[in-house]
């Protein structure tokens, strides 16, 4: 029998969580409302009692971290052309440049030596990205920030459940003056189906963040209310805060299976192959996903075809996004930050998600060999 499509990545929702969902539907009230509190306060116990409120996604957790710190027009921000491209569209939203710098080729992490010589008086803040679940070393970039002064928003978009030295991503590494951006999206090891959370530093209002996640809203208890600030339209449903409770009871398990799944690549992936794989970290990754990188000379148009044909699904993350229409119109061109784009241009995500079994592990290892040789 033809085994099934294996996707690189599929979503582990419980039956548990499925009929709360339904409870949510049956109940009247679907949208921001006490599963969202529920979620926001669960959130918070897990980045240790930090203030966390919840969005709609990811990118909008970026964006509103930036007009809490009070970036904008004049302002610069340094972070990674390896990265989704939200990571640098919201510094463009709130007016401000984007700097990039280039990734250090091992880590495939931003290089913090290039963050630090970047840093202008202009400099407002980094926003510093943990690829594919791999925190970026949290000492010498909170370091660096103390010494120019910038503040730091974290992109920990994908490394919900990584940790630092053992210390949770969402716990403070740099005096509590620090943003953590996640995303919830159905990718990600914890999804509330599309969504995010912002954990704020000690210094920002709370309900300033509420106001500029809906509207700029202030609300009086006479039934009257005002807006003071420009905001938009962000929050999260009680619909998807009810997923991400479901999630959050299975997150060390998901964390776990993972990093196991993981080692079986490394114990499988035949070197002969020229693959070039990922840090083997086994104790702050939370392996949101497992790249490798095709060997020079490789198509990987058709490898991805090839892999396809195998069954198999795979993914790209990402491209360098300085060599996006929109970026190259800023002034950004090719040859700017090269281990960006040579890892750009090789990357393939393999699949890796929690219900995957050990077999399926093999599988794409055996496909891996088979479809490079039709890719020469």
């Amino acid at each position: 029998m033809t085994a099934p499509f294996l996707p690189f990545t599929r979503p582990a929702i419980d039956e548990e969580t499925i009929a709360e969902v339904a409870n949510v539907l049956r109940s009247g009230w679907i949208t921001s409302g006490p599963k969202v509190q529920a979620f926001e306060a669960a959130l918070s116990d897990y980045c240790g009692g930090r203030p966390v409120r919840a969005f709609n996604s990811g990118t909008a957790t970026l964006e509103i971290a930036l007009r809490l710190a009070g970036v904008g027009a004049g302002d610069t921000v340094i972070t990674t052309p390896l990265t989704w491209v939200a990571t640098a569209n919201v510094i463009l939203e709130v007016g401000a440049t984007p700097i990039l710098v280039d990734v250090d080729p091992v880590t495939r992490n931003i290089d913090l030596d290039a963050v630090e010589a970047a840093t202008t008086p202009q400099t407002k803040a980094v926003i510093p990205v943990d690829l594919a679940g791999l925190p970026v070393d949290r000492d010498r970039l909170y370091g660096i920030a103390g010494k120019h002064g910038l503040r730091v928003i974290e992109d920990a978009a994908q490394a919900f459940g990584a940790s630092w030295n053992g210390k949770p991503i969402g716990h403070s590494f740099g005096n509590n003056r620090d943003f953590v951006s996640f995303s919830f999206h159905a990718n990600k090891n914890l999804t509330t189906s599309e969504g995010g959370a912002l954990v704020l530093p000690a210094d920002i209002d709370p309900g300033l963040c509420e106001r500029l996640r809906l509207q700029g809203v202030r609300r009086f208890p006479d039934g009257g209310m005002d807006v003071d600030v420009l905001g938009g339209k962000f929050n999260l449903t009680d619909i998807a805060a009810t997923i991400g409770l479901g999630q959050m009871k299975h997150l060390a398990a998901f964390t776990t299976r993972r990093r196991e799944l993981a080692r079986r690549y490394f114990d499988h992936i035949d070197p002969a192959l020229g693959l070039e794989i990922p840090v083997a970290d086994f104790s702050n990754s939370n392996w949101h996903m497992f790249q490798v990188l095709l060997p020079a000379g490789a198509d990987r148009g058709k490898f991805i075809a090839a892999m396809k044909e195998s069954g198999i699904g795979v993914g790209v993350h990402y491209p360098a996004l300085h060599l996006f229409s929109l970026y190259r119109a800023l002034g950004f061109k090719e040859g700017d930050f090269p281990h960006a784009e040579r890892i750009g241009a090789a990357t393939i995500t393999l699949p890796l998600f929690p219900s995957m079994l050990d077999s399926d592990i093999d599988r794409v290892c055996a496909a891996l060999t088979t479809s490079l040789s039709e890719t020469a």
